[in-house]
C-alpha cells in the first residue's frame, strides 16, 4: 500500500476502506452479520423520518451552492433577492466588485450553516442579533455608549410603517415586567422614549431598541447584515478598530435609509468607498508610525506613547464627547461631523480632518510604574505582610539601648505602633498607582476616572494610619511605657489590618466603588469603558468555589512557610549585625573609619532586600506547586490520569466510539452498532498504516475483520483482540499490538483515554456549522527539497536531515522503506511487461530472492535503505522528500495534518448514512462528489501566504503541489502592482488581497487567477507581520468558527472525529431558536464563549535535550496549566490552536492585534479583549493537535527573547491596565501569576542572584577581615561571647546557606510541572526515564540560562524598547554555530553577567567558602558556557582551533572594509542600543534602533551600575581597612582604586590620541606610495587593539602588586575597578554621546586617516571628538572582550583531550549516538590539508597566549621579594597607595580593647506614664 499522504493528491477519507477489507478478508462487503460476537449492548435509535429527511437534502449538494437555505426550510428571503440586496448597496456606496462577491459568499456561507440546524428566518434573525441587534453584538453595546445621546430618539421611535400588530403587541406586553404599568398603545410613543433617554433608563431602551429589531423585515435584516459586513470586507487596517467600523456603518445606514426611499439614486463607481472612507483613516495610521525617506517607508523614531495607534483611534468613538471632536472641513471652514444631518454624515467623510481628531487616550510610556499601576494589590499583598513579619522580628532595630547579654525587649506599644504602618506602606503604593495612573490616562479622555477623590481618600486613610505613630513614638519617649500609649497601638494596629485587607482585596479601578458599574436600570457615564473594558465574564459556582479554595490554600501555605523559613531564618542574622560596629577599623586617609565602622550595617540591608525578594518568589512557587496538583485533580476526574481506573480503557472503547463519535441519534436502527463502529476503527488504523507508523502484522491485529459465522450462509465480523482485554487491567496495548513507546501507540492511547472523558453530544454532519482553518505562513519551509534531505545544511553541520530522521524513527522509515520496495516491484513489473530493459535501475528483490540469496538483497536493497529510492525519477524522489517533509516542520505536515477534517467529516456522514450508498448505488448517482461537496461545505482550510507573489523557483513549485494534492485548499495572498505615487503615504504600489485554490483556472503566464481580487488601502503590513497577514486573509474565512494554527503544526484522524463535540463547546449549537428581539426581562442574557483552547502535543519532543525542555514546556503551559486556567478564569488566547467565535471577534478587531512592537506578542490580546468585552474562554482537554518547538539553543533562545520582549511590551499596554485594576481578587492573581507572574519571577530570580554577589562581596570582606566568635546555636544568647570581642558572623553564613537552597528550589521548581504531567498522563517510569535524561544531559544548565534570557529580554525591552520580531528557525540543530558568533549573541545578555558573577564568586570562595556556593558556580558555569556546551561539535578537536582561527578574525577585522562578522560591529550595535542611529541620507550598513529616552536609560543603566560600583566599593575599601590591626597608619585604597581604574583609560586615551595622529599623517603617504588600497587602517587598528590589551594585562598585574600580592585583596580590586570602569562608561555613553551612525565611514577614516572621503550627515569635526571618546571606550571593551572570550576557551582546553568526547557529547545533545559515518561527513583532501594546517598554526598561537596569561598570574608573586617598595620614591601624595600584608589583625580574648562588654550590665527600670 502507497502512502496516501504522499502519492494520492485527492483526499482520501477512507472511503476506500471497505474495499480494502474486502481484498484482505473477503468479497461480502454487505455480509449478513451475525450477532453472535456482539459483546456489548448500545441502545438503538429509532428516528425513522430523519433518514427520508437527509435523503431529501443528499442531492441538493450538486444542484445548489448554500443547500440548507431553501424554500423547504422556512425561507422568508431567497438568494436571488439577498443577492440584488448586495449589488444595491455595492452601487450605492461604491464597494468594489470583487469585495461584494467574497461578502456575499461570506454571508451566505454562514446563513447556510446556521440553515442546516435552524429554519431559515430563525437563522436570518439569530445572525443579525449575532451582528447588529442581539445583547451580544458589539454594534449594540457601541450604539447605546456612543450614538444613543445623539440619535436614539430618532432610531428607537418607530415609524407607522414599522408598528406591530396588535397580536405583537400583546405579546411582548405580557412578557415585559417593566412596563407593566403601561396600555399596549403606550409602548411606542415619542414622549415615552423621549422620556427615557431623557433619564437613561436602560431597561426602557432596551424595550425600545428590542421591539424595534424585531420589527424589521427580512429584507431590512440583511441589509444591515449586509452593509456591516460589506463595510468590513473592505476596512483593511481599520478592523482593528472595531467601534471605527460601527460609527461607518452608522453614518453609512443612516445615508442609505433617506435615500432609499428616492428614485433616482446614483450609481458610485468602485473603490468609492475604500477612497473616501477607509484611505483617509489608513493613512492616518500608517504616518503615525512611518515616514518616508527619499522614496522609502521607515519606521518614526517615536516610542508607543507618541504613536496614536489603533486602539486610541478605536476609543474616540466610544463616547459622544470623542465624537465632537470629528471636524468637517469645506471651503476652509470647519464644522463638526454631528452637525450636519443624519444622512448628509456619510458624504462628509472624506473631509473630516482626522489629524485634529485623535489624540492619545492611554500613554504606554515605558516605565517600571506600569507594575505599580496594574499590579498594586500584588505589592501591597507582599511588601505590606513583609514589613509585618520582619519588623515583629527585628526587635532590635527599635530597642533602645539594647544589650545582647540582657536581650531586653522593646516596649509593646511600640512594638504595635511600628507593626501597623506596614498599612501605610500598602497607601503609598497606592498614592504611586494613582500619581502614574494620572500619567497613563488622559483626564481629557472621557473614560478616564476621576483620580481626586481617590487621591484624597487616601490622604485620609494615610493620616489616619500613620498619626498614632506620632503620639506613641514622639510624644510619648520610646523608652517610657504608657497605658493610653498601648491602647492606641493596638487600635491602631487593628485599623491596619483593616486597611490593609481592604487594599490588598480591592481593585484600583473599583477602591471606593467602582466607576465603571451601571445600574440595571440605566445607562451610566462609563457605559462604554464598562462594555468594552470590563464586561469579564462571571464564573461558574463551581469555578468560582474552586477559584477561592485554590488562592486560599496557596496563600496560607506561602504565608505559613515565609514565615517559618524565610523570616525566622533572618531574625538571629538581624540580631547579630544590627548591634555590630566595626570600631576597631583603621579606615582611610581621606575619611577615616566612618564607613567601615558601618559595615554590618550595610550587609544587613542587602539581606533584608534579598529576603524581601525571596519572599515574592515564594508565592510563585506555591502557586505552581498548587496549581499543578489542582490540575492533576483534574485530570484525574476527567480520566486523562493514568491513575484512573484504566483496566477497561480498550475494552470499553468501541461503545464509547459509538456514542461519542458517532451522532446515534441519527442512525438507522437496522444496522449494528459493530458493523458502524468497524468502519471508524479500521479507518484509523489503515490510516495509520498508510501513515507508517503501524507495520502490516499489526495492522492485521488491529482491524475488525470478516469471518464465517456458525450461521450457514452468513458472515460475522470479529472484533481485534484488544478490545477483549476488558476488565484485565492492563493499562497499555502491549507489544501484541502496536510497536512499544511508538507514535502509535501513542496516539491510540489518548484517543482511547479523550472518550472517556465528558464530550458534547455530536449532532449529524449535515447539521453542524461550518468552520475554518487558519495558517499564516511567511516563509517557513513548505517541502523540503531533496538537496536538503539527503545533504548537510551546511559546512558546520556532521550529519544530514535524512540520516537524523531515519535515527528519530526507525521504525517509521523502515514502513517507509517496505513501502517503497513493495511500489517499486509493481513498478518492476509493469516496465517488465513493457520489456523495458532500462528499468533494472530501480530493480528490488523479491521475497523468493530474499530467502534464496540474502547478500544479493542486501546489495539491491541498499539504496533504498540509504536514500528511499534506487531511480531518481521523480516518483520516488519526491516520496523521500515528503517523508522528511512529514517528520519536520513543514506547512505541507501542517496541511496535510488539517487536511484530515474533511476526511473525518466524510467517513462520519458515510457510516451515519449507510442507506444513502445503497441508494445512490441504485440511482446510478456519484455519491462520493456528493459527499465531498458536503465535508468541503463544512470544513475550509485557508492559507494566508503573505509572500506568495515573491516566492522563489523551489516555493512557487511546493505551492503547486500542495494545490495539485489538495485542490479544496485556499491560499490568500498579497499582490503588488507598481503604480504612480500619488499621496504621501503611498509607496508606488498598489496592493491586492486575491484568494485561489486548487481548482483556480490558469492563465497563460502559468499563473493562477484569484476568484476575489481586493483592492487595499496601501501595503497591510503595518505591524510585525503575522497579525497583519492574519488580516489581510481574515476576509475569506468561511463559517461560524476559525481555528487558528501556526504552520509546524499536525492533526490526526482520530482527533478530527472529534470535531463536533469541540465545536459544541462554544454552546450555540442548542437555543438559538429563541427570538432574540422579544423583550423578555426575565431571560438573563448568555455569556458568549469567545475562544476555546485545545492542548498540543509537541512532536519535536525527544529529539534531544533542548527540544526535549522546549517541548516539556510547551505541554505544561498548552495543557497542566491551561485546565487549571480555563476553570479559574485566567486562561487567555496564545494562538495555536484555538478555536475561535468567528462573529464575536471579527466584530470586536480580530483575532489579533496589529501596532508595531507593542503586539509583538499579538495573539495574547486578542483573549485580552474578548475577556474584556466579555467572552469565555474554555478549554478543551479531549482534543489535541499535534506541534513543533524550537530545537536548537539558538532558536529557543531566540524564541524565549520574542517571549520575554513581548511581555515587556504587554507590560505597557492599556489591557494590562484594565485588567489590573479592575479585575476581582481570584481572577486578578491567577491572570498575574499566569502571564506576567512568570516573568517578574524570572526577573526577581536573577536580580536576588546579582544582590546576592553584593552580600557576598561585603560579607565575604567583613569574615576575611574579622574574628568570628565560636558559635553555638543551643547556647543561650545572652551569654558572653567567645573569645572577647569577637565578631558573631556565623549566623549570617548560615543564611546563607538557606538563601542559596531558596535559591536552589526556586530555579528547579521548574521542573515540577512537567514531573506531574508526564506522571499524571504517562506514569512514574516515564518521569524517571525523562528527568534522569535531562539531567545528563546539563538541562538545569540551560534552565538558568534562560532565566537571564527571559530577564534580561524583559529589562532591556522596558529600558531600551525596539521589541521585534525574532525568527527562531524549526529546524533541526546539527550544525556547529561558530565561537564568534556564539559569543556577539549572548555576551552582552549572560556571558558579562556570568564572568562578573564568576569574579565575585571566586572572591567569596577564597573569604567565606561553604558548599552552598557550589549552586552558584554551576550558575556561573551556566551564564559563561551554555551556548558551547549546548552548540553541537563544540569538542570536536579540529574544529575547536579552525573556529579559533574565525575568533580570531573576528576581532580584527571589519576596521578597513565593512563586515558585519566583526568585532567593530558587534560593539556598534552594542552602542546603538543606547544611542540609536542617525537618519541620513548616506546609504547605511546597520539597521536603525531607536534611541531610548535619557531618563530610562539614566534609571535601568547607570543606577543600577552606580549601586553594583558602590556595593563593590564598601566591600573594597573594607578589605582593605586594617580592621583589628593595632598601631598602624591608614591605607590609601581609594586612591589604590583610582589608579587602576584609571590607568587604563588614561593609557586607552594615549594609544588613540598617538595612533589617530599617526593615520592621519602616514594614512595619505601610504595611499600615494600604493596602487591598490592599502590596508593601514586594519594594521593600525591591530596595533591599537594589541597594545591596549597588553597595557589592562599590565594594570592587573600593578593591582597585584600594590596589594601586596594579597590575591583576595587583589581579587576584590580587580571587581571595583571594572565596576568603575563600567560606571564612567556608562555616563559617557548615556549622557555625552549623540546618536550613532549607520555606516562604517568614521570608524575607517579614524584608522586610515582619510577623512576627506568620509561620507557622513554630520559635521565632521564633531565626529571627529565623538568618535575620540568612542575609541577609548572601545579600546577598554576590546580588551574585555579578548581576555574574556580567551578565558572561556581555555576553560574548555581539558575537555578536548578527553577520549571520544565529541561522541559523548553528541550523545548528550541528541540522546542517540552518532554512527561513524555521521560524525565525518566527506571532506575533499585539499580541504582537509588545508584545515590540518589552520589546526597547527592557529592551536600554536592558541597555547602561546594560554602560557603567557597563565604565567602573569602565577609566577608574579614570586618576584615579589625583587621590587622594592615604590613608596619610597613617590610623592607623598601617593602615601598608603600599596597595602600591607600579612598583618595581625586579632585584637581579641586577651588583646580585646577595654570598651567590649565583659560581664552582663543590670536592666534599668522601665519608666511609665498615662
Amino acid at each position: 500500500m502507497a502512502d496516501t499522504r504522499i502519492t494520492e493528491t485527492d483526499d482520501d477519507d477512507g472511503s476506500g476502506m471497505i474495499d480494502v477489507l474486502r481484498d484482505i478478508y473477503g468479497e461480502d462487503e454487505h455480509a449478513d452479520y451475525d450477532s453472535e460476537f456482539e459483546r456489548y449492548d448500545i441502545p438503538e435509535n429509532n428516528n425513522e423520518n430523519n433518514h427520508s429527511e437527509t435523503h431529501s437534502r443528499l442531492f441538493l449538494y450538486r444542484s445548489c451552492k448554500y443547500p440548507a437555505y431553501c424554500e423547504e426550510n422556512d425561507q422568508s428571503i431567497t438568494q436571488q433577492e439577498i443577492e440584488k440586496i448586495f449589488l444595491r448597496l455595492k452601487d450605492f456606496f461604491g464597494f468594489q466588485s470583487g469585495s461584494m462577491k467574497n461578502m456575499l459568499d461570506h454571508f451566505m456561507v454562514q446563513l447556510d450553516s446556521r440553515s442546516s440546524r435552524l429554519t431559515c428566518k430563525e437563522a436570518l434573525v439569530t445572525l443579525h442579533a449575532d451582528y447588529i441587534g442581539g445583547d451580544n453584538a458589539n454594534y449594540r453595546k457601541w450604539y447605546f455608549s456612543a450614538m444613543l445621546d445623539v440619535d436614539g430618539l430618532d432610531d428607537l421611535t418607530l415609524s407607522k410603517t414599522e408598528e406591530l400588530t396588535e397580536e405583537q403587541k400583546r405579546t411582548i406586553y405580557k412578557l415585559s415586567t417593566t412596563l407593566e404599568n403601561r396600555s399596549s398603545d403606550e409602548i411606542l410613543t415619542t414622549e415615552i422614549i423621549r422620556n427615557d433617554l431623557k433619564h437613561k433608563n436602560f431597561k426602557e431602551i432596551e424595550y425600545s431598541w428590542k421591539l424595534m429589531n424585531n420589527s424589521l423585515t427580512p429584507e431590512q435584516l440583511v441589509e444591515q447584515i449586509a452593509l456591516y459586513l460589506l463595510i468590513w470586507g473592505e476596512a483593511n487596517q481599520i478592523r482593528f478598530t472595531p467601534e471605527t467600523l460601527c460609527f461607518i456603518y452608522k453614518l453609512a445606514y443612516d445615508k442609505y435609509k433617506s435615500k432609499k426611499l428616492s428614485e433616482n439614486i446614483e450609481t458610485v463607481a468602485d473603490g468609492n468607498f475604500l477612497e473616501n472612507v477607509i484611505n483617509p483613516l489608513y493613512a492616518f495610521i500608517k504616518m503615525e508610525t512611518y515616514k518616508k525617506y527619499d522614496g522609502k517607508f521607515m519606521k518614526r523614531d517615536r516610542d508607543h506613547k507618541k504613536v496614536i495607534g489603533y486602539d486610541d483611534v478605536n476609543q474616540l468613538f466610544w463616547y459622544k464627547k470623542g465624537l465632537k471632536r470629528i471636524l468637517v472641513k469645506e471651503n476652509n471652514r470647519k464644522s463638526r461631523l454631528l452637525d450636519y444631518e443624519k444622512g448628509q454624515r456619510y458624504d462628509k467623510l472624506p473631509n473630516v480632518v482626522w489629524k485634529k481628531a485623535f489624540y492619545k487616550t492611554y500613554k504606554e510610556s515605558r516605565t517600571w510604574m506600569h507594575l505599580f499601576t496594574n499590579f498594586n494589590r500584588i505589592w501591597i499583598i507582599h511588601l505590606s505582610t513583609f514589613w509585618y513579619y520582619t519588623i515583629f522580628n527585628s526587635p532590635t532595630l527599635y530597642t533602645p539601648k539594647y544589650v545582647q547579654t540582657l536581650d531586653n525587649k522593646p516596649l509593646p506599644q511600640v512594638t504595635f505602633s511600628i507593626l501597623s504602618l506596614g498599612s501605610s506602606i500598602a497607601c503609598l503604593i497606592q498614592f504611586i498607582a494613582t500619581i502614574s495612573e494620572w500619567f497613563f490616562v488622559p483626564q481629557k479622555w472621557p473614560g478616564a476616572q476621576n483620580l481626586s477623590v481617590r487621591f484624597f481618600l487616601l490622604l485620609v486613610i494615610f493620616f489616619v494610619n500613620v498619626a498614632p505613630s506620632y503620639y506613641i513614638l514622639v510624644h510619648v519617649p520610646i523608652d517610657t511605657y504608657s497605658k493610653s500609649a498601648h491602647i492606641l497601638s493596638i487600635v491602631q494596629f487593628i485599623i491596619s489590618i483593616l486597611t490593609f485587607t481592604f487594599f490588598a482585596s480591592r481593585p484600583l479601578g473599583a477602591l471606593f466603588g467602582s466607576y465603571l458599574n451601571n445600574s440595571s436600570s440605566h445607562i451610566g457615564k462609563y457605559y462604554a469603558s464598562n462594555e468594552f473594558t470590563a464586561a469579564f465574564p462571571k464564573l461558574a459556582p463551581a469555578d468560582k468555589t474552586s477559584s477561592y479554595i485554590l488562592w486560599v490554600v496557596i496563600f496560607i501555605c506561602k504565608f505559613t512557610e515565609s514565615y517559618y523559613f524565610l523570616t525566622l531564618s533572618i531574625k538571629d542574622p538581624v540580631r547579630v549585625l544590627s548591634i555590630m560596629r566595626m570600631t576597631r577599623c583603621v579606615g582611610e586617609i581621606y575619611y577615616g573609619n566612618l564607613i567601615c565602622t558601618y559595615q554590618p550595617l550595610v550587609v544587613l540591608v542587602l539581606m533584608y532586600i534579598i529576603d524581601l525578594i525571596l519572599f515574592f518568589l515564594d508565592t510563585y512557587l506555591w502557586y505552581i506547586i498548587c496549581n499543578c496538583v489542582f490540575s492533576c485533580v483534574s485530570s484525574y476526574k476527567a480520566g486523562f490520569s493514568v491513575l484512573s481506573p484504566w483496566k477497561d480503557q480498550y475494552g470499553s472503547l468501541p461503545e464509547r466510539i459509538y456514542t461519542k463519535i458517532l451522532a446515534t441519534a441519527e442512525i438507522e436502527v437496522k444496522y449494528k452498532p459493530k458493523i458502524l463502529i468497524s468502519q471508524i476503527w479500521n479507518s484509523i488504523v489503515i490510516t495509520m498504516y498508510k501513515e507508517h507508523i503501524l507495520t502490516l502484522p499489526y495492522v492485521e491485529r488491529l482491524l475488525y475483520r470478516q469471518i464465517e459465522s456458525e450461521t450457514e450462509g452468513k458472515m460475522a465480523l470479529k472484533e481485534p483482540a484488544l478490545f477483549i482485554t476488558k476488565g484485565e487491567g492492563k493499562n497499555d496495548m502491549g507489544l501484541a499490538y502496536v510497536p512499544k513507546n511508538s507514535e502509535a501507540e501513542r496516539r491510540l492511547s489518548f484517543f482511547s483515554r479523550s472518550l472517556a472523558s465528558s464530550m458534547s453530544d455530536p449532532i449529524p454532519v449535515e447539521h453542524m456549522p461550518t468552520f475554518s482553518v487558519l495558517v499564516p505562513h511567511y516563509s517557513e519551509k513548505i517541502i523540503l527539497t531533496l538537496k536538503e534531505v539527503i545533504r548537510g545544511s551546511d559546512d558546520h553541520s556532521k550529519v544530514s536531515l535524512l540520516e537524523y530522521l531515519k535515527i528519530l524513527y526507525p521504525l517509521e522509515w523502515d514502513c517507509f522503506v517496505n513501502d517503497t520496495r513493495i511500489i517499486a516491484g509493481q513498478k518492476l513489473e509493469e516496465e517488465r511487461k513493457k520489456q523495458n530493459e532500462s528499468y533494472f535501475y530501480n530493480y528490488v528483490s523479491t521475497e523468493k530472492e530474499s530467502i534464496e540469496n540474502p547478500y544479493w538483497s542486501k546489495v539491491l536493497d541498499k539504496p533504498f535503505l540509504l536514500v528511499g529510492y534506487k531511480s531518481e525519477i521523480p516518483e520516488f524522489t519526491l516520496r523521500t522528500r515528503i517523508w522528511a517533509s512529514l517528520r519536520s516542520q513543514t506547512l505541507y505536515r501542517t496541511i496535510s495534518g488539517f487536511m484530515n477534517y474533511a476526511k473525518a467529516l466524510k467517513l462520519l456522514y458515510r457510516v451515519e448514512n449507510p442507506e444513502l450508498i445503497t441508494r445512490a448505488v441504485e440511482n446510478g448517482t456519484d455519491f462520493e462528489k456528493d459527499i465531498e461537496t458536503m465535508a468541503f461545505r463544512k470544513f475550509n482550510m485557508m492559507v494566508s501566504m503573505q509572500r506568495y507573489q515573491e516566492f522563489n523557483t523551489d516555493e512557487i513549485e511546493s505551492t503547486d503541489f500542495l494545490l495539485r494534492a489538495y485542490p479544496y485548499l485556499k491560499i490568500a495572498y498579497l499582490e503588488k502592482v507598481p503604480c504612480e505615487s500619488q499621496n504621501e503615504w503611498d509607496d508606488s504600489y498598489k496592493y491586492y488581497s486575491c484568494l485561489i485554490d486548487g481548482k483556480s483556472e490558469i492563465d497563460s503566464n502559468g499563473r493562477r487567477i484569484p476568484y476575489y481580487k481586493i483592492q487595499l488601502s496601501g501595503n497591510p503590513i503595518l505591524g510585525d507581520g503575522k497579525a497583519d497577514n492574519q488580516n489581510h486573509a481574515l476576509i475569506f474565512y468561511r463559517g461560524e468558527y476559525i481555528q487558528v494554527i501556526d504552520a509546524n503544526q499536525d492533526n490526526y484522524l482520530e482527533e478530527c472525529l472529534k470535531i463536533r463535540s469541540v465545536l459544541s463547546e462554544f454552546e450555540e449549537l442548542n437555543g438559538l431558536n429563541v427570538n432574540p428581539y422579544i423583550p423578555d426581562s426575565k431571560q438573563e442574557t448568555k455569556i458568549p464563549v469567545a475562544i476555546i483552547g485545545a492542548r498540543e502535543y509537541i512532536f519535536s519532543e525527544n529529539t534531544g535535550v533542548l527540544g526535549d525542555v522546549a517541548a516539556g514546556k510547551e505541554q505544561t503551559f498548552g495543557t497542566l496549566f491551561a485546565r487549571t486556567l480555563a476553570i479559574i478564569g485566567g486562561k487567555l488566547h496564545y494562538g495555536h490552536p484555538d478555536f475561535l467565535n468567528s462573529i464575536f471577534m471579527t466584530t470586536r478587531g480580530g483575532i489579533s492585534k496589529a501596532q508595531k512592537g507593542l503586539h509583538l506578542n499579538e495573539d495574547i490580546y486578542a483573549g485580552m479583549t474578548a475577556v474584556c468585552r466579555g467572552g469565555r474562554i474554555k478549554h478543551c482537554d479531549y482534543y489535541q493537535c499535534g506541534k513543533g518547538r524550537d530545537l536548537g539553543f539558538g532558536s529557543i533562545l531566540n524564541f524565549t527573547t520574542k517571549i520575554g520582549a513581548g511581555m515587556g511590551e504587554q507590560l505597557l499596554s492599556r489591557e494590562y491596565y484594565y485588567m489590573g485594576t479592575q479585575l476581582p481578587l481570584d481572577i486578578f492573581l491567577s491572570f498575574y501569576y499566569a502571564h506576567a507572574g512568570f516573568h517578574i519571577n524570572n526577573l526577581l530570580i536573577i536580580l536576588s542572584v546579582n544582590l546576592f554577589m553584593c552580600v557576598v562581596v561585603n560579607l565575604g570582606a567583613l569574615n576575611h577581615e574579622s574574628i568570628k566568635c565560636i558559635y553555638n546555636k543551643d547556647v543561650p544568647i545572652t551569654d558572653i561571647q567567645i573569645p572577647l570581642g569577637c565578631y558573631n558572623i556565623q549566623p549570617v553564613l548560615d543564611w546563607v546557606t538557606r538563601f542559596v537552597l531558596s535559591i536552589f528550589i526556586c530555579f528547579f521548581i521548574a521542573f515540577l510541572p512537567l514531573i506531574l504531567q508526564e506522571f499524571t498522563e504517562r506514569g512514574l517510569w516515564k518521569v524517571i526515564t525523562r528527568l534522569t535524561s535531562h539531567f545528563l544531559s546539563l538541562s538545569p544548565v540551560f534552565e538558568v540560562f534562560a532565566c537571564q534570557i527571559y530577564s534580561t529580554s524583559l529589562t532591556s525591552n522596558l529600558a531600551f524598547g525596539g521589541a521585534k520580531y525574532i525568527s527562531s528557525g524549526r529546524g533541526f540543530a546539527t550544525t556547529r554555530v561558530p565561537f564568534w558568533e556564539q559569543y556577539s549573541k549572548f555576551a552582552t545578555t549572560s556571558i558579562y553577567s556570568g564572568a562578573y558573577l564568576f569574579l565575585t564568586l571566586l572572591f567569596a570562595s577564597l573569604t567565606m567558602w561553604q558548599p552552598a556556593l557550589l549552586w552558584f558556580w554551576i550558575s556561573s558555569v551556566s551564564l559563561c558556557l551554555a551556548p558551547f556546551i549546548f552548540n553541537p561539535h563544540q569538542f570536536s578537536f579540529t574544529d575547536f582551533f579552525v573556529d579559533y582561527r574565525e575568533y580570531i578574525k573576528w576581532l580584527i577585522r571589519g576596521n578597513d572594509n565593512f563586515d558585519s562578522r566583526s568585532w567593530i560591529s558587534f560593539a556598534r550595535q552594542s552602542r546603538s542600543r543606547f544611542t540609536g542611529f542617525r537618519k541620513g541620507k548616506t546609504k547605511p550598513t546597520y539597521k536603525n534602533i531607536q534611541k531610548p529616552s535619557v531618563s530610562n536609560l539614566f534609571y535601568s543603566e547607570v543606577l543600577s551600575s552606580l549601586f553594583y560600583a558602590l556595593s563593590s566599593f564598601l566591600g573594597y575599601t573594607f578589605v582593605n581597612a586594617q580592621n583589628g590591626v593595632k598601631e598602624v597608619k591608614a591605607t590609601n585604597s581609594v586612591l589604590r582604586l583610582a589608579v587602576i581604574a584609571g590607568l587604563p583609560i588614561a593609557l586607552d586615551t594615549i594609544i588613540v590620541s598617538v595612533l589617530v595622529t599617526f593615520s592621519i599623517f602616514c594614512g595619505p603617504v601610504a595611499r600615494c606610495c600604493y596602487s591598490k588600497k592599502p590596508r593601514i587602517g586594519g594594521y593600525i587598528a591591530a596595533l591599537a587593539h594589541g597594545l591596549s590589551v597588553i597595557c589592562h594585562i599590565a594594570c592587573w598585574e600593578l593591582l597585584y602588586f600594590l596589594e601586596s600580592w594579597n590575591f583576595p585583596r587583589a581579587l576584590m580590586g580587580l571587581i571595583c575597578g571594572i565596576s568603575t570602569q563600567n560606571i564612567i562608561f556608562q555616563f559617557v555613553i548615556v549622557l555625552f554621546l549623540n546618536r550613532e551612525e549607520r555606516h562604517n565611514h568614521v570608524n575607517k577614516a579614524w584608522w586610515d586617516g582619510n577623512w576627506l572621503e568620509a561620507q557622513t550627515d554630520t559635521f565632521k569635526g564633531i565626529l571627529f571628538f565623538r568618535e575620540w571618546a568612542v575609541k577609548i571606550v572601545e579600546l577598554s571593551r576590546f580588551s574585555l572582550d579578548f581576555i574574556l572570550g580567551h578565558f572561556i576557551l581555555f576553560i574548555q582546553t581539558p575537555i578536548l583531550f578527553l577520549p571520544y568526547i565529541d561522541k559523548w557529547h553528541s550523545l548528550m545533545l541528541f540522546w542517540f549516538t552518532p554512527t561513524k559515518d555521521s560524525l565525518a561527513p566527506s571532506i575533499s583532501s585539499k580541504r582537509k590539508l588545508r584545515r590540518r594546517r589552520i589546526v597547527m598554526r592557529y592551536s600554536l598561537l592558541y597555547f602561546l597566549i594560554m602560557i603567557t596569561c597563565l604565567t602573569s598570574i602565577i609566577v608574579a608573586p614570586f618576584t615579589a621579594s625583587y621590587i622594592p617598595n615604590p613608596e619610597r620614591y613617590l610623592p607623598k601624595f601617593f602615601n598608603g597607595i600599596v597595602q600591607p600584608n600579612y598583618q595581625n589583625n586579632n585584637d581579641t580574648g586577651e588583646n580585646a580593647p577595654t570598651t567590649v562588654l565583659r560581664n552582663t550590665p543590670t536592666l534599668a527600670p522601665i519608666k511609665t506614664m498615662f
